[in-house]
């Protein structure tokens, strides 16, 4: 590479980050643990059909944790939670996690091979744990039983399992310990007491609208006493509960009664004491089941993520002080600590994600899993945040990635084309990071606009309910919105704007192709909602099948509006072609929802490609499904927005 840079036609540039790249590259590193002195995690492995490895640091490097191609996942409530926990602090009693394939529970000693512990399921039913404690010879967690393919009808109690493998071939071995809500975390233990805690939630509710926290002490004989309530309800979600690990019996948790996700104290006299009080998040939307953003550590301070659309790690003492520990991630995900230690993934917006090992006594940070190649981010974007003000004076987050090559830069007086990305969730939100799917197509010479439309996590309450009884509505306008402001500062041109997105996103996708068709010239639609009357009353799995009630209303008394906001209600106004792209194992989306709108499309309608993967569920896991879609996107892209890409 020299000083200079050359001009060449946006999205024509040639890239060195290819579809195969995106995929290989950016394996999916999460449920980060300590087993003994060592960090171990879980990666999905794009190349083996994303077989979900457990994985351990050691002076060589990284290494399988266990023998053989073991994959460790858990489909509880269907988006999963944590699959695996160590069994104590000596690496030689082992872990246990969850596999795959049958959804039972092993155990895994060093040396060893894995053993089963739970019964095998079998339909009419089938068994799936996630969230571990230890307890004596017992391990204690969430337990679900679904009673059909499709996910729409489970049960969930808190089980304690037995150790010793008796339960493997007794299923009545198997003592359960509660059931107190429709939803539940796994249990929480008082480290050296006798009291228990979880969350639990009910229909309608998504953990993000209430939750309540339960307590129940532990008899002699391992059984509960009644479980109570001791914080949260109402319009309070709390997020994570946690014990200290100090020794003060003090109970923590992340709730928002201010509008803010973040740390309280439950008191013993009852109540709650803010331990921070600030406008900022410690906490996100309760996606999967046993994840956290605060660790106490032995000498009292709290490992915490917070930060307004972003998350820093600090240590908050417990008289109210913050420290961040420096560096260049402003993305911190699935930490764990071993009292002192605090291991995670890290990422920023010039760094992807990495497994590291941060100690607060002296700040340092070090990498234990790098990404496999880093000899292409140099041909990643510069991102950075943006604000819009929309119609009625509402602020509109997004994140902008200009188009970037080292060499090349675009002809004067050309606007580059933009792609808008659209999260799913939708309350959730994306990251500012450095991203191979996003250098994928800015390194060509298209910019990526990346909108955290109101509904949104990461900005408080009020911003994450502006999206209530709204959907399909508020998320097209803001993303509209966002758009109009590239186009008002002479950033972007009005003919050459797309719009992708997977899942909620794509619901938004398609949403905007039908209500703004002049806005977008093409689509990329990744196994989306788009009938929600389908969705609510036929379609989907429990875990999601009331979320419904407060994104649009409740049912059937505002069935218009369910109607009225879908995207099959505009699909005859679509004029844009798009791609739309489907996994046929998916039960959170199914296949029928794209077909739904594929039908009233027609003959008539725009030009559009349907392309469907066998075995592929809700996100796409392997590297040749990855490769086909994103080939399938760019050629529409340069076709419609007038660039041909380089081969």
């Amino acid at each position: 590479m020299t000083g200079e840079r050359r001009t060449a036609p946006y999205g024509s540039w040639p890239s060195p980050i290819g579809a195969a790249e995106v995929a290989r590259g950016e394996a999916l590193v999460e449920w980060v643990g300590f087993v003994g002195d060592e960090v171990w995690w879980t990666e999905a492995r794009p190349e083996e059909n994303g077989r979900g490895a457990l994985v351990r640091h050691t002076s060589k490097g990284p290494e399988e944790a266990l023998p053989g191609h073991w994959d460790v996942r858990t489909r509880v409530i269907e988006y999963g939670g944590r699959p695996w926990q160590a069994l104590s602090e000596r690496a030689e009693d082992g872990v246990v996690f969850v596999h795959a394939a049958d959804q039972r529970v092993y155990r895994h000693r060093p040396g060893g091979t894995p053993v089963p512990l739970t019964p095998a399921g079998a339909w009419p039913a089938e068994l799936r744990y996630a969230d571990f404690s230890v307890r004596g010879d017992e391990v204690w967690c969430l337990r679900e039983r679904v009673t059909d393919p499709e996910a729409t009808d489970a049960v969930r109690r808190l089980v304690a399992v037995p150790l010793d493998g008796s339960a493997a071939d007794d299923p009545s071995l198997v003592r359960e310990l509660a059931a107190t809500h429709h939803f539940m975390t796994g249990p929480r233990i008082e480290p050296g007491g006798d009291r228990v805690v979880w969350l639990g939630w009910d229909h309608p509710a998504m953990p993000w609208d209430t939750t309540e926290v339960m307590m129940a002490r532990i008899r002699a004989d391992g059984t509960l006493t009644e479980p109570a309530v001791v914080a949260g309800g109402g319009r309070e979600a709390v997020t994570q509960v946690e014990w200290a690990t100090d020794g003060s019996g003090a109970l923590y948790a992340v709730t928002d009664p201010d509008g803010w996700w973040n740390v309280h104290e439950i008191l013993p006299e009852g109540g709650t004491r803010n331990v921070y009080p600030s406008a900022e998040e410690f906490g996100e939307a309760l996606w999967r089941i046993g994840l956290r953003w605060c660790l106490p550590l032995r000498d009292g301070t709290l490992a915490v993520l917070h930060g307004v659309g972003e998350r820093r790690l600090g240590i908050l003492t417990r008289d109210g002080r913050l420290t961040d520990l420096p560096g260049a991630a402003t993305e911190w995900f699935f930490p764990a600590t071993d009292g002192r230690r605090i291991a995670a993934v890290a990422a920023g917006p010039l760094m992807r994600r990495t497994v590291v090992l941060a100690d607060p006594a002296d700040h340092s940070v070090d990498v234990l899993r790098a990404p496999a190649d880093t000899s292409r981010d140099a041909w990643a974007s510069r991102p950075y945040r943006r604000t819009c003000q929309g119609p009625d004076g509402e602020e509109v987050h997004a994140h902008v990635y200009p188009p970037y090559h080292p060499e090349l830069t675009g002809p004067e007086g050309e606007m580059p084309p933009w792609i808008v990305f659209v999260h799913g969730g939708p309350t959730s939100r994306s990251h500012l990071l450095l991203n191979q799917e996003i250098s994928y197509f800015t390194s060509r010479g298209i910019g990526v606009l990346d909108v955290q439309y109101g509904g949104s996590t990461g900005y408080g309450r009020a911003y994450r309910e502006r999206l209530r009884e709204s959907w399909g509505r508020t998320d097209v306008r803001d993303c509209a919105t966002a758009v109009r402001g590239l186009i008002a500062d002479g950033l972007a041109a009005a003919d050459r704007i797309a719009i992708r997105g997977g899942s909620a996103g794509g619901w938004t996708a398609a949403a905007s192709l039908g209500t703004e068709p002049d806005l977008y010239r093409a689509a990329g639609i990744y196994y989306p909602v788009l009938d929600a009357v389908g969705w609510r009353t036929r379609g989907t799995h429990d875990f999601e099948s009331r979320y419904l009630d407060g994104l649009i209303g409740p049912w059937p008394r505002d069935k218009d509006r369910y109607e009225e906001q879908s995207p099959v209600a505009a699909a005859t106004r679509i004029r844009a072609p798009f791609v739309l792209l489907q996994g046929l194992a998916d039960t959170v989306c199914p296949p029928a929802q794209a077909e739904r709108m594929l039908a009233l499309l027609g003959a008539s309608g725009p030009e559009h490609r349907y392309l469907t993967f066998e075995g592929e569920g809700h996100g796409f896991r392997r590297s040749s499904t990855v490769v086909a879609s994103l080939h399938a996107e760019l050629e529409l892209y340069g076709r419609v927005l007038g660039f041909t890409p380089a081969p």
